[in-house]
Order: C-alpha cells, then structure tokens, then sequence
C-alpha cells in the first residue's frame, strides 16, 4: 500500500482528447461496475483525476479501506464522459490497487460526426486568429487565477468573432460567477451562434430555476436532451424539479431517478429528497422513509441534515412509526 499511501489513498489518471485543444470545462469521470456507474468524479484544468478511496468506500484510507476497494472495484471500469465524444477504458487491476495507483490515460474521441451534439462548438474552428488568440490567453490567465483579465480576453474574442460560442459560454461562467446580470445574455448568445453546442442549456436551466421559471427550466433541459438524450445527472434533475413544480409528477419521477442512478457519488445533494418529495405527494410513504433515510447517510451535519430528520419524522408518522 506505500505507493496508494503516497497518492493519498486515491487511484490516478487522466483524461486526453483526441485531435482537441486541452478542455476547458471538468470532464465526468466514472467507474462502472457490471454496468453500473458506482462513483464519480470530475478532472481538474488539466484533466488530471483522481479516485478517492474514502470517498469510494466512507472510511478513512486504512486497511479495512484497501481492502474493500479490492473486493468491489477490482476490474471495474473507468471511463470519461463528454457529450460528442468517445470514451476509451481503463480498467482497474490488482496492480493499480495494491502498488501503482496511477490509472494511465482515458482518451477521448469525436463521435457521431461533427454533425451531432457536442459539448466543443464548431464555431471555434472557423474563428479567425484573433479571435482565437484572445480565447487561449483567456484560458491560460484562468489557469493562473486571474479572472479578471481572462474575462477581458473572452469579451475581446466575441468582439472579433460575434459568432465564437465556446468564448460566448466561458464568458457566461465567468459572468456567473461574480453574480453579474449579463451571465443569461452569453449563454442565449452561446446557444444561438452554435445550436449543436449543448453546454449553454445546463446554466440556462439553473438560473430559471433560481428565478422560479419552471416553464423556462424544462424548456432548457428539453432541447438539451432532445439534442443529447442520455442527458447528464443535473439536467436530469432540473427536468424533473421543473416537471414536478408543473404539476407532471411521473415525468418528474422518471427524470429524477435517471439523475439519480447517474450520480451514484451525491454531488447534486438534492436529488434524492426531491425524489423522496415525489414518492410522498402520491402517497408513497414507504419508499419516500427509505430515500430520507439513505440521505443522512451521505447529507453533512447542519441544517440539510436536520430538515431531513424532520422529514423522516413526519413520514413515520404516516407509515405507523415504522422504524
């Protein structure tokens, strides 16, 4: 276990695109186990990833953790997700586990034609250099934290080329960030220069939701899926937040347990008390308990967690007090 010690209890690897400028935006990383997706996790700016034995197994990366990572994910599959592309495997071997954590790379490739869906616009091929030029010292001035000046550069790359949706996109996170108003403008401006380019969508849900626009919300999360249908776990659930809030509840339920099963790791906390939210307004109470129950296995202590114990003290309540 010394070489796993000095990784810090975690697998490594990283993730490359074929025939493609490093990424901007984190890539979804999973391992998948007979089929289904057990844990994910996101690479940093320059695709590294790592897996997190304590956050695979909930302990402390010690023996008793070795050794249920060995039982469970041994030859598992990891692999990246991007909608576009292509996604090779790596599959994790007594090797990896017991002394060399570092995974080897996870090659991306397009898929589908530059005709279909994709998370990298087409748009950014036919940039004229300045544009272009503009849009990866913005990228590099990211990379050394500074936000300020990156944004300068995004907004000098869309002057120059009104059509650039990737730098309209990275200009709308930016915006994002620091609150400002102007954030839904890059994002629609984004959407409309490219229409195969989906990333704009997940953000344009987000902030109707935040405004409480729920016909806005499943209009977003519509096109994106009619664009890219196997979806991704928050699209999902704005879909299902959105449908709920509608009043179409088995739509709602249906989105909500794809985003569910897609996120096998909780990093939408929410996800599974709405699903618990659905269950209870048809009168589900049984299943509705059982969700609760599994939140507080995963939600942080403090006000989360305790809405949801009075949560689940209501519904014992409807099931008989059934512990």
């Amino acid at each position: 276990m010394s070489n796993q010690g000095r990784a810090g209890g975690a697998l490594l690897g990283k993730v490359t695109v074929e025939g493609e400028p490093l990424l901007w935006n984190p890539i979804l990383v999973s391992v998948i186990c007979n089929g289904t997706a057990v844990y994910t996790t996101q690479t940093d700016p320059k695709g590294n990833f790592q897996i997190a034995f304590a956050a695979v197994t909930g302990t402390e990366p010690q023996k008793d953790a070795q050794r249920q990572v060995e039982t469970h994910y041994e030859g598992c599959a990891v692999q990246a997700s991007y909608t576009g592309f292509h996604s090779g495997a790596i599959t994790i071997t007594p090797h990896n586990l017991r002394d060399d954590p570092n995974l080897g790379t996870v090659t991306l490739s397009r898929a589908g034609g530059r005709e279909a869906a994709t998370a990298v616009s087409t748009t950014t091929e036919s940039a004229p250099a300045g544009a272009v030029k503009a849009f990866e010292k913005a990228r590099e001035e990211l990379l050394q934290q500074k936000p300020d000046r990156a944004e300068k550069d995004l907004d000098k790359a869309v002057q120059v080329y009104p059509s650039f949706a990737e730098a309209w996109y990275q200009l709308g996170r930016l915006q994002q960030a620091e609150n400002s108003g102007d954030a839904r403008n890059s994002y629609a401006k984004a959407a409309a220069a490219d229409p195969k380019f989906i990333l704009p969508y997940e953000p344009l849900a987000g902030m109707a939701a935040q405004d409480g626009k729920w016909q806005d919300v499943a209009d977003a999360t519509n096109h994106s899926l009619q664009l890219d249908p196997e979806g991704t776990a928050k699209i999902w659930y704005w879909n299902g937040l959105a449908n709920f809030q509608l009043g179409k509840r088995d739509v709602a339920e249906a989105s909500v347990v794809k985003a569910l099963a897609m996120d096998p790791s909780h990093t939408i906390p929410n996800t599974e008390q709405l699903l618990a939210v659905i269950l209870t307004a048809r009168a589900d109470y049984t299943e509705a308990l059982a969700h609760l129950r599994n939140c507080l296995t995963y939600v942080p202590s403090g006000a989360s967690a305790d809405l949801v114990k009075q949560q689940i003290a209501f519904l014992e309540t409807k099931v008989g007090g059934a512990k």
